[in-house]
């Protein structure tokens, strides 16, 4: 029993002993890992950060620096040099651009039969020149050798140069198209010829937008957060602006729809008068009476617009009134004559001549006339019109007969037409 109950306590204390032993085992490895981490990322920060890919112009200069076997770390002379000779070699190719090669394209557009190619040219001459400048300008800077702060302030002054100068010149192409389509409208008198200005003004409006935003986004900042930014003001520069919005939207309804043009005689509501000027937010109209008629373009689009200068032929309706005592042969002799002077006319056609006894009125015999006038013209359709008054007047007249005028007729009776009668009052 002794043997026995020393035996279990030799084995208690061996797993009393080892507990422990486990225990700081355990410790032990948690810190070994804990160790190689932090040694693992003291050497990765102690290793330098991986170099940017380099650019286009830091490749060519690199290239033409081991053609000259320059491979010191700080500025030399050779350096200042290249650099030099890099500014000079910029601007003879400036010069190379605009006198020589601007120039015979200038000469070979002029034997074209187009005009796009005479506006397209000249547009893009500064551009290009300006390219190649900014070309020569940050290569001679990147062949210096700058800290590295500095570098980077030139990369992106780089950026930016090189971004704002590309969409200079699609700008220039654009406007340059533009203009060429503005021309090509006038000559063919289309209806959009009108709006042209206001849209060149909102493509370029849209285009200048854009390159900003994508010189911005070329920088690495994020466009998405402007563009959020952007979105909740313009939400409320449109809640205060909503007439001015309505305006230009009026103004895209009329461009696309084309109710009128510039010089053209319209009614619009109350107004009528010629158009004067089409503008994004309103339309002026001249009246009769001289009057100059602003009228936003928000009604312009939602009012009923009566074009008076896109007849296509005018018609006369009118009904002419004879007295009583027309008798019936006379009158259908009258409608007879009237029928063969109207189709008579040359500008008359003779398929709308309608000439007919229509009413008994309280007053009058009347004699309904219609017909069309050929020619949309104003002032001949006026002088037509008088031409055939003044022989329907002839035709009565020489009948002995007379035009009637509104009269009535009153019938007494009683003492007082009595008296009336007598002579008595």
């Amino acid at each position: 029993m002794k043997l026995h109950a020393s035996f279990y306590s030799l084995l208690f204390l061996a797993l009393v002993l080892a507990a422990p032993a486990q225990d700081r085992s355990a410790e032990a490895a948690q810190h070994d890992t804990t160790t190689a981490a932090a040694a693992a990322a003291t050497v990765a920060a102690a290793q330098p950060a991986a170099a940017p890919a380099p650019d286009f112009l830091e490749h060519l200069v690199d290239s033409i620096l081991e053609v000259f076997n320059v491979s010191s770390s700080g500025n030399t002379v050779t350096h200042y040099v290249i650099a030099a000779l890099f500014l000079v070699i910029g601007l003879l190719l400036r010069r190379v651009v605009t006198n020589i090669l601007f120039h015979y394209l200038k000469k070979l557009a002029a034997k074209t039969e187009t005009t796009l190619d005479d506006k397209l040219f000249p547009a893009l001459e500064a551009p290009t020149a300006t390219f190649v400048m900014l070309l020569g300008i940050f290569s001679a800077l990147k062949v210096l050798k700058l800290s590295a702060s500095t570098d980077h302030y030139l990369a992106a002054g780089a950026t930016v140069a090189f971004s704002l100068n590309l969409f200079w010149g699609l700008l220039c192409a654009l406007d340059a198209l533009i203009d060429h389509a503005h021309e090509i409208a006038l000559e063919r008198q289309m209806g959009v010829a009108a709006f042209m200005p206001w849209i060149k003004k909102t493509l370029v409006a849209l285009f200048v937008v854009l390159g900003l935003l994508l010189t911005v986004q070329s920088l690495g900042y994020n466009v998405s957060t402007i563009l959020s930014g952007l979105g909740i003001g313009g939400l409320a520069f449109a809640l205060a602006a909503q007439d001015t919005i309505a305006n230009l939207f009026g103004s895209i309804v009329v461009a696309i729809d084309q109710p009128f043009k510039l010089g053209e005689t319209v009614k619009i509501g109350a107004n009528t008068g010629t158009v004067e000027d089409i503008g994004l937010r309103s339309t002026k109209i001249r009246l009769v009476d001289k009057a100059l008629v602003i009228i936003p373009n928000k009604l312009v689009s939602s009012e009923a617009v009566v074009n008076l200068s896109r007849f296509t032929s005018r018609r006369v309706e009118q009904v002419l009134n004879l007295t009583y005592d027309t008798t019936p042969d006379q009158l259908e002799a009258l409608v007879k004559e009237f029928r063969a002077l109207i189709v008579a006319e040359p500008e008359v056609d003779p398929a709308s001549v309608h000439v007919y006894f229509r009413d008994l009125a309280a007053s009058s015999l009347d004699i309904w006339v219609v017909y069309v006038a050929k020619d949309a013209d104003f002032a001949k359709h006026m002088a037509l019109k008088q031409r055939l008054n003044l022989a329907f007047m002839r035709a009565v007249t020489a009948r002995g007969l007379a035009f009637a005028f509104p009269t009535s007729v009153m019938h007494l009776d009683g003492p007082v037409a009595k008296q009336l009668a007598g002579g008595k009052v």
